[in-house]
């Protein structure tokens, strides 16, 4: 039975019992809890102590930057938002381009991935466990191992001259035929892993559900557009958020596929490049162009990191 602390006449704790209850609490606070709490508090400052060092880095000038610690704030004077400006400048067309390029290749990756987890788990056919196979196989294939492939590919089909028809609609530029190579390369690349994902997730759906919706004479294509796409949020938020980032930050693909690696098709991983300076390196404002372009990677994990959160815990 709890027992009640002691009260003044208006019902208040006393002062005993607030001592009573802080030396409960300090009395719980013991050398190794205390040494837990010292260890994640320097594995915090650890961590994020890189990123401090770049946020104060890209609000300093250059002089500031030569003369003070790049983890020190930037003194009286030292204080600039010029790289900001500079780098947002410099970029805008590559986060355009890596918008153009990333949200369409996460979606049909997701999608793709969805429909062939769901025919190789919860529709029934011969030859499905090679096919499971060579799924898994694709998520090992390394980047570095298609790069010649994927070039000669594109060399041979021509996409911009495919889509000709589409250049004179508005908004669209024949430069989008680079794009549409990399977004048919990440999501040819992205469905293994989008497949894998979803397999697991749809292994847990029950089965008398389904048979039950098949006895009511429903087709696959109903089963799967009225329960098993309804019940698949929670994965479809961990994998575009996944695939997503993957494909914000990728470099390599960009620079094989994209002529030239660079012109008006350059994402935003590739305009980095000019931010370097030539000679003169100027540190603030390429550490301000990271930060420009992580910025979306991080507004989605802040929107939507709860859904992927209860994705990844198959909630």
């Amino acid at each position: 039975m709890t027992e009640t602390p002691p009260a003044d006449a208006d019902g208040e704790p006393t002062d005993d019992s607030e001592r009573g209850r802080l030396a409960a609490l300090t009395s719980g606070l013991t050398a190794g809890r205390a040494a837990l709490y010292a260890l994640l508090a320097g594995l915090v400052v650890f961590y994020l102590s890189p990123l401090e060092a770049g946020l104060m880095t890209a609000f300093k000038t250059t002089d500031a930057f030569t003369h003070t610690a790049p983890i020190a704030p930037p003194g009286p004077g030292g204080f600039t938002t010029e790289p900001w400006k500079t780098a947002f400048a410099t970029l805008k067309s590559g986060l355009i381009n890596s918008v153009i390029l990333a949200v369409p290749a996460a979606a049909l990756s997701a999608l793709f991935g969805s429909l062939a987890a769901y025919g190789l788990t919860n529709l029934k056919w011969r030859g499905q466990v090679p096919i499971v196979l060579l799924f898994v196989a694709g998520i090992f294939i390394p980047y570095q191992a298609v790069l010649v492939p994927l070039s000669r590919f594109f060399a041979i089909v021509n996409t911009q001259q495919l889509l000709e028809p589409l250049w004179g609609l508005p908004l669209m530029e024949p430069y989008y035929a680079s794009l549409v190579n990399l977004i048919i390369t990440h999501t040819a690349y992205g469905i293994p892993l989008t497949m894998l994902l979803f397999r697991s997730y749809y292994k847990n759906f029950s089965t008398e559900m389904l048979e039950a919706a098949r006895l009511d004479g429903a087709t696959a294509y109903t089963i799967y557009r009225r329960i098993i796409l309804p019940l698949s949020v929670p994965m479809f938020a961990v994998t575009l958020i996944y695939q997503f980032t993957q494909i914000w930050n990728d470099l390599l693909f960009a620079l094989i596929i994209i002529p030239s690696g660079s012109g008006q098709a350059a994402v935003v991983t590739l305009k980095l490049n000019e931010l370097t300076g030539g000679i003169v390196q100027t540190f603030n404002t390429q550490m301000a162009g990271a930060f420009v372009a992580a910025i979306p990677t991080l507004i989605v994990y802040v929107l939507f990191g709860d859904k992927f959160a209860r994705g990844v815990a198959g909630q």
